[in-house]
């Protein structure tokens, strides 16, 4: 089997689950529109590549997708809620998301605000009340995903990219800070949240930590190379919009050569720690797609 007929026999199988879990916790509710805006935002789809990550990770250390699926949802609500704020005027000022008008077109810039808190919230509801863990691994679960998620992951990277922008210049250490905090964090959480879930020894988690923090990083470097080179109809979303920033990226810094040359480094390093795995396969396939994926 391919690389790519593994990941598309892995979406086949862990997607639907997924997109017939994730909208369950907001239908109804008093608060009508910031509950539409919710469901909007994450019915926009994506490739739901976090959550897809936290339940191949419980399976390649021989654990159950099943018990990962309150990390694999929570995963999905922090994204979808750092995409809605990060379309803000206040921050990336986008207009388009997955082809779709942003959250704070449709709805309002409040209520945009609005979406983002409840969905972050959320998150941490579901690690914390749904599915049948023992409270153990609730807590170093909700660890983990706050670690990554808050001012030392997620957010700290973005605040340092915005503050990015009014610098002159900055080298690849400083770019390569800001991409593991910004997007490594959440994809480094995906992998070590499916370890920790199934209760996954040390040696095994480390090693998924290890391959998300990789895998970030090539992520990361892969959408820089896409937004130079891509086309709006292609992404889904504005093209070029770094480079209009005048944000330092990868093809910046180092031509188109050279960013392709560190993200087929960086995906080999993701590979290299699934080495020690009983079922790295999967993980292995996906870490290639990512690496080549067009949008």
């Amino acid at each position: 089997m391919t690389a790519e007929d593994r990941v598309k026999a892995d979406l086949g199988r862990l997607l639907p689950l997924i997109e017939s879990r994730l909208l369950a916790p907001f239908q109804g509710g008093e608060a009508v529109k910031v509950g539409e805006a919710m469901r909007y935002s994450l019915e926009a789809g994506g490739k739901r590549v976090r959550p897809i990550l936290c339940l191949l990770a419980a399976e390649a250390v021989g654990g159950r997708f099943e018990d990962a699926l309150p990390g694999a949802l929570a995963l999905e609500c922090i994204h979808t809620y750092s995409l809605v704020h990060d379309d803000l005027p206040a921050m990336d000022d986008d207009d388009l998301r997955r082809g779709k008008p942003t959250c704070h077109i449709a709805f309002g810039e409040a209520h945009a605000i609005l979406a983002g808190d409840g969905l972050l919230t959320e998150a941490f509801r579901l690690l914390a009340a749904e599915g049948s863990l023992d409270a153990a691994r609730r807590v170093e679960a909700i660890t983990v995903l706050a670690e990554a998620s808050g001012w030392r992951g997620m957010v700290g990277g973005q605040a340092l990219d915005l503050e990015g922008e009014q610098l002159q210049d900055y080298g690849l250490d400083h770019l390569k800070t800001i991409h593991r905090l910004k997007t490594g964090a959440l994809l480094r959480a995906a992998t070590e949240l499916g370890a920790v879930l199934v209760g996954a020894d040390p040696s095994h988690r480390a090693a998924l930590r290890a391959y998300g923090e990789a895998i970030g990083l090539a992520f990361q470097i892969q959408d820089d190379i896409l937004d130079a080179t891509a086309s709006e109809v292609a992404l889904g979303k504005r093209a070029g919009k770094d480079q209009d920033k005048g944000k330092i990226t990868y093809p910046a810094l180092l031509g188109l050569d050279g960013a392709r040359s560190a993200l087929r480094e960086a995906t080999e390093s993701a590979l290299c720690p699934l080495r020690s795995l009983p079922n790295p396969s999967s993980l292995e396939a996906w870490a290639l797609h990512l690496a080549q994926r067009a949008s």
